[in-house]
């Protein structure tokens, strides 16, 4: 994404721009992207880390308009520190997923923000207008419990946060992470029609139906994986993993075990698997 700059607003279409955070990571790829929406008033979607270098750029954006609100995809670290020091600034309400304190198991980047206080919890279906546009917040859980995705009046255009991005599957990390809710939130969104996905990270999905069938289907793939392990013998989850993500970044691991786990969970659910110890049967 060289043609798109840290901190330099990239104006995606007439209500929508991107502003992208000086955070990279494994788990963020080119960093977390924030979305400025509206012409004579705003809102801004997931404002990302508290880096003051990346407020500065929002509030170059923002300039002298008034911000209406200020909302939240899911409170990962790297998408709402920034809301606290955005509301301060704007006087802005923070509204959209509701707040979850269950510990993920340690997944870096992706861990929760402990002091997201949103001001308003949005549920699914609520609107958020401004001059000229309206927001809904479409539930979407999953990657978290309390996800949300935002689509954008009758544009045809949804905010889609970490359930779809524009670069890589969303990890499913249990607790809060569940793998039959994520790909409930899927088929949600295969039943829509939107035109285009403006995810927290990666290019822009111009062809969103077909991304998340084959998402889909890629889940459905891994758990044929994991069946298919078992059979032959019991496996603990870093064994699957070695064996599933051959040639997968060292640092993607942690991760990759967490999506594991969340399909083991989710088979158990079903009664196809089991845990034993430290290993997992087939039934």
């Amino acid at each position: 994404m060289a043609e798109h700059p840290t901190g330099i607003p990239i104006q995606l279409e007439p209500l929508v721009a991107r502003v992208l955070a000086p955070n990279p990571s494994p788990y963020t790829f080119t960093g977390t992207q924030a979305h400025v929406v509206g012409t004579r008033d705003l809102a801004v979607i997931d404002p990302g880390p508290d880096a003051p270098e990346h407020l500065a750029a929002l509030l170059d954006v923002i300039g002298a308009r008034p911000v209406r609100a200020i909302l939240v995809t899911h409170h990962h670290r790297d998408h709402s520190p920034a809301t606290r020091a955005l509301a301060a600034a704007t006087g802005a309400p923070i509204m959209g997923a509701a707040p979850t304190h269950r510990s993920e198991g340690g997944q870096g980047d992706a861990a929760f923000d402990a002091d997201y206080a949103p001001d308003r919890v949005l549920a699914d279906g609520e609107v958020v207008s401004g001059d000229g546009w309206s927001l809904q917040a479409i539930a979407t859980p999953g990657h978290t419990s309390s996800h949300l995705c935002f689509a954008l009046g009758d544009t045809q255009a949804l905010f889609s946060g970490d359930h779809v991005m524009g670069w890589s599957t969303s990890v499913v990390s249990p607790p809060d992470g569940e793998m039959g809710d994520y790909m409930r939130s899927l088929a949600v969104l295969m039943a829509r029609e939107d035109r285009v996905y403006y995810p927290g990270h990666g290019e822009a999905v111009e062809n969103p139906r077909r991304l998340v069938r084959g998402m889909m289907g890629h889940r459905k793939q891994r758990e044929g994986q994991i069946l298919r392990l078992l059979r032959d013998a019991p496996h603990d989850v870093p064994a699957m993993v070695a064996r599933m993500y051959a040639g997968v970044d060292p640092r993607l691991a942690p991760a990759a075990e967490r999506s594991v786990l969340a399909h083991l969970i989710d088979l158990a659910g079903r009664d196809l698997v089991r845990e034993e110890a430290t290993t997992w049967v087939i039934r």
